[in-house]
């Protein structure tokens, strides 16, 4: 069975790298036979510092779809283009927003550093910090609306993206149109009821109404479309993972 995990707030907290005991059970998992796969939001060039060195080779699904990975290297990037980066550049200056834009690996980051999303923001500087400007092909962007998220939400609807918003951190993330992580899935050679989700947000339905088995974390109301259902608790989660890799094994 493939097991397909989301990273912030589902097997990792609070930005940090993963547990001691996260990675048992996700060890335990692989020693039963299981595949392992790691589908974020996160670009790739971020998922990969809270991940052990281990597990850099797993196959992962990074900006929400955007990103594809194989055994250490990025098999494919998904674009935005021109001109819808040139429509979300005059919301940008009409409404004078801060952003975290993505390129292929380098980024161009305007927001607080106190926000949350600066603290897991290439952390091993990997990367360059670059202007917008700078950035030749666009692969993820996340806007801070401020006061004027409904405004935003509802310019941005317009276009032909996909958009998640993340109230908790009154950021909108934006991905090329028909991006998701199901299709970044599909790219890995993920099937339909052939695997197992977890995930805590939004961005993670289009996974979980294709898993055979789906488990959301915490009390989102994407919930609403899993089949099971665990409280924002590493313990908890632990629990889940042994539960359905016994369970999956016996299969």
């Amino acid at each position: 069975m493939k097991f397909v995990f989301d990273l912030d707030g589902t097997i990792c907290f609070k930005g940090q790298p993963l547990s001691a005991g996260i990675i048992a059970a996700l060890e335990s998992c692989l020693q039963n036979g299981h595949e392992v796969i790691f589908a974020s939001a996160r670009p790739i060039r971020d998922l990969l510092p809270i991940l052990p060195e281990s597990m850099h080779q797993f196959s992962m699904v990074g900006g929400n779809g955007a990103f594809v990975a194989v055994d250490g290297a990025i098999k494919e990037i998904v674009a935005f283009e021109g001109h819808i980066v040139e429509d979300i550049k005059h919301i940008i200056t009409a409404y004078q927003l801060a952003y975290l834009v993505d390129g292929d690996w380098d980024y161009a980051f305007t927001g607080s550093e106190t926000h949350p999303i600066y603290q897991n923001l290439d952390p091993l500087k990997l990367a360059k910090q670059v202007t917008l400007q700078e950035l030749k092909d666009i692969v993820k962007i996340v806007l801070f609306p401020g006061a004027y998220h409904l405004e935003i939400v509802a310019q941005l609807q317009k276009l032909p993206i996909s958009i998640y918003e993340h109230a908790s951190e009154n950021i909108i993330d934006i991905s090329p149109s028909g991006i998701n992580k199901w299709t970044g899935l599909e790219k890995l050679g993920v099937e339909q009821n052939q695997f197992i989700a977890f995930g805590n947000d939004a961005n993670d339905a289009s996974m979980f109404v294709k898993a055979l088995d789906s488990v959301c974390v915490g009390a989102h109301e994407v919930g609403q479309l899993t089949t099971l259902q665990v409280p924002s608790e590493e313990t908890a989660v632990i629990e889940m993972i042994q539960r359905l890799n016994c369970l999956s094994a016996s299969h």
